[in-house]
């Protein structure tokens, strides 16, 4: 008897309604009790990643989390050339701005007595009521929903101590005498027989309800670019390929591209996708693959990677795989897969809600109970029990975040940082290692003319005149790094006659009457000129520094050995001794030679040097580093490094950078300076220690006045100044993050 054993599947479903950490929390334990499911589910990015068995199906899932209150469906496919997606926080932003517009008005009519007119609280339950209707539907619709799986969040919370001060400001107002005209609010500490239908707490239903929704409209757009990252990944490939058919070129869309096809990619043209060289050599710019400084020459033969640029002659390319099996596809799976496989973060707020909330409302139920059994009246009751929700209602809470973070943001962005979200700033404090690309970060990322070698008796000026002059009139990379480092040097440079270039090793010219010839030692060879001694000795020296030579020849000898290597920017030592000081460990990962990398190591002070890695090994270096118990952080800016910056507990791409590494990235260093990441780790730990202050703060209002507000030594109108109170210290404190320096 056979037993087939069937390998899990796995599917990422899109989930749709979550409002909170916890609602991840409870839709990953419901599928979890499902037999067989192994599932995790990610809130910043609202996916669930689910293996399952045979035995069922998608839809099963599907109707597993529809069961808890939510939606699901398979995501749909990143199309390269689809419009830009529709910004889904739109609607959340437009009920922002209403409900914030018509809340000012009736906050200052409640808080400010001499604004007070005849009948002011009918236009207050005027201007209110779409607020904590309309605006607080959202938290309206999420409480029914939990009540209706018997669950409890902030929602709830939220839902409940608008709704309480709303019903009782209508029941004051049409029952009371509220809405008598010429009526005042005056402020009582505690609670009075039969004062409760004098006082009407519309304020802080719709204060409440704006501060909130301004916290969660920042909260969702910054989760909105969580699928940024692979819209700029599929943006770098080509979008258009000269084919090869029946012997004629025909221009045509990437899309129509098939494997086995022949295609053209002439000079300064992306390769449309990987292939094998068929014709032609060249020299191909794999930076934004690799990260290697110095283009690679290829030849007939040779294998090619798509979206890299071809910067030399004309080459024909064999399509060898195209679409998802592309290694530009494969990097953007690296990416979804690091962006999924970070677990969601737990906010404070979030984390104590599965606790505060039953507490708060058995509190209150409590308070009405005591009351109405101690020989209390109705109407002092019910103003306790309404004061026990409002107090706990949580205000100050929805301001912590937000206005931290908007401030910290802000003031980030004067100083060439951008923090994406308050999901960046946990990893922060707990990083102890950060991982350095080279190619771009800690170096400039071009070529220079570094070191000229002339032979005995022949002068550096005469090197650069000859050498420069030639070089000028090519369009290679190293050519033209001699050339600018010539010019820089010397000012104006001979003009040279009879130029000709040999693609991937060489160019001749006539300076000055004099044939002149700079290349490859096997290009001078071909010429029948030999290096050997010092200059041959100049060479292996540059080489075993990860440089490349260039051999100047004239009068039908060798007469010098120029250098030009990728430069150390001015500012990174320095840099790496602040990260230092922070308590950071430097690495330098890079996907150049090693030699390169040990030489720029040496001048940027680094200890610990990986290099000739591929975008696999740099995530797999990343991970690797994690299992140790690190907590990484990565600096980088090239597509090569985009699935590591995914992967590590702390991303900062250079904004100098490719886009599909500026999205994959926590922060963003505009400048380009590696100092700025030193700023940044600075200023993201302060906003963190300033949010944590916030939400410490806005907890213990409501805790200490909860017992105050329940043995009627509170009523609600003092319940919402205090709130407002909270608020107030948690926009002050926030707003002390704008006298943010950076260190120099």
């Amino acid at each position: 008897m056979t037993t087939t054993t069937h390998a899990p599947q796995t599917v990422e479903l899109v989930i749709g309604g979550m409002t909170c950490a916890s609602c991840a929390a409870r839709v990953e334990r419901k599928l979890n009790k499902v037999d067989g499911v192994t599932a995790s589910v990610n809130y910043a990015t609202e996916k669930a990643h689910v293996e399952f068995p045979a035995t069922i199906s998608v839809d099963d899932l599907v109707g597993v989390v529809e069961a808890t209150g939510y939606t699901a469906q398979r995501p749909e496919p990143e199309k390269p050339e689809g419009p830009e997606p529709e910004d889904e926080t739109r609607p959340l932003r437009d009920r922002l701005v209403y409900s914030a517009l018509l809340t000012v008005p009736v906050i200052l009519l409640a808080m400010v007595p001499a604004l007070q007119f005849g009948n002011w609280q009918w236009l207050s339950l005027t201007l209110a009521a779409p607020v904590v209707v309309w605006g607080a539907f959202p938290f309206h619709r999420a409480a029914w929903t939990n009540l209706r799986h018997a669950a409890a969040t902030m929602d709830t919370l939220i839902s409940l101590g608008v709704s309480a001060a709303t019903l009782w400001s209508l029941y004051a107002l049409f029952f009371g005498t509220a809405g008598m005209a010429g009526m005042r609010d005056a402020f009582t500490l505690t609670v009075t027989p039969g004062m409760g239908t004098n006082s009407i707490y519309l304020e802080v239903a719709s204060g409440v309800t704006t501060f909130i929704l301004a916290g969660r409209y920042f909260e969702a757009r910054a989760k909105r670019r969580s699928g940024a990252a692979l819209r700029a990944l599929f943006e770098l490939g080509a979008k258009d390929v000269t084919v090869l058919r029946n012997g004629t070129e025909r221009r045509v869309p990437v899309g129509e591209l098939k494997v086995g096809d022949l295609f053209v990619v002439r000079p300064g043209e992306k390769i449309a996708t990987d292939g094998v060289i068929t014709e032609g050599s060249s020299a191909v710019d794999v930076s934004m693959i690799t990260g290697e400084s110095v283009p690679v020459e290829v030849t007939s033969g040779d294998v090619v990677t798509g979206a890299t640029v071809n910067v030399g002659g004309r080459l024909v390319v064999k399509a060898t795989r195209i679409g998802d099996d592309t290694r530009l596809a494969q990097m953007a799976r690296l990416v979804e897969e690091a962006q999924n496989g970070k677990a969601a973060v737990q906010r404070l707020a979030d984390r104590v809600s599965g606790i505060f909330v039953p507490i708060v409302l058995m509190l209150a139920l409590i308070t009405l109970v005591a009351w109405l059994t101690s020989g209390g009246d109705v109407a002092e009751a019910f103003t306790a029990a309404v004061a026990v929700l409002i107090i706990a209602c949580p205000c100050a809470l929805g301001l912590a975040t937000p206005t931290a973070l908007l401030v910290g943001t802000g003031r980030g962005a004067q100083l060439g940082i951008l923090i994406k979200g308050p999901e960046v700033l946990e990893s922060t404090r707990r990083v102890d290692t950060v991982v350095l690309d080279k190619t771009g970060t800690v170096t400039t990322g071009r070529m220079s003319l570094t070191g000229v070698h002339p032979a005995d008796g022949i002068t550096e000026a005469e090197v650069l005149r000859y050498a420069g002059a030639v070089e000028d009139a090519s369009e290679h990379p190293i050519a033209k790094a001699i050339g600018t480092g010539a010019r820089e040097r010397l000012g104006e440079l001979p003009a040279v006659q009879e130029f000709r270039s040999t693609e991937g090793l060489g160019v001749t010219g006539l300076v000055d009457g004099t044939a002149v010839l700079a290349g490859r030692a096997a290009f001078l060879a071909d010429w029948g000129i030999h290096v050997d001694g010092p200059l041959a000795d100049a060479k292996a020296a540059a080489e075993r520094q990860g440089a490349t030579a260039v051999f100047v020849a004239w009068d039908g000898a060798a007469q010098a050995v120029l250098v030009v290597a990728d430069t150390i920017k001015p500012t990174s030592a320095q840099a790496v001794a602040e990260l230092r000081a922070l308590g950071l460990t430097p690495v330098l990962l890079t996907g150049d030679n090693a030699g390169a990398a040990q030489a720029i190591a040496r001048a940027a002070g680094i200890d610990e040097v990986i290099a000739e890695v591929l975008p696999e090994d740099k995530v797999a270096v990343v991970k690797r580093l994690q299992s140790e118990g690190r907590v990484v952080a990565m600096v980088g800016d090239g597509v090569n490094d985009a699935a590591a910056l995914a992967q590590a507990d702390l991303g900062l791409s250079m904004g100098t950078g490719t886009d599909a590494a500026i999205e994959a990235g926590d922060l963003t260093l505009v400048r380009g300076d590696l100092r700025a990441a030193v700023d940044a780790i600075r200023l993201a730990r302060r906003t963190l220690g300033t949010i944590k202050g916030n939400l410490f703060w806005a907890f213990a209002y409501n805790v200490a006045a909860l017992p105050l507000a329940a043995f009627g030594l509170l009523n609600p109108m003092i319940a919402g100044a205090a709130m407002a109170v909270s608020s107030v210290f948690v926009v002050s404190n926030s707003l002390r993050l704008r006298g943010f320096r950076a260190a120099r």
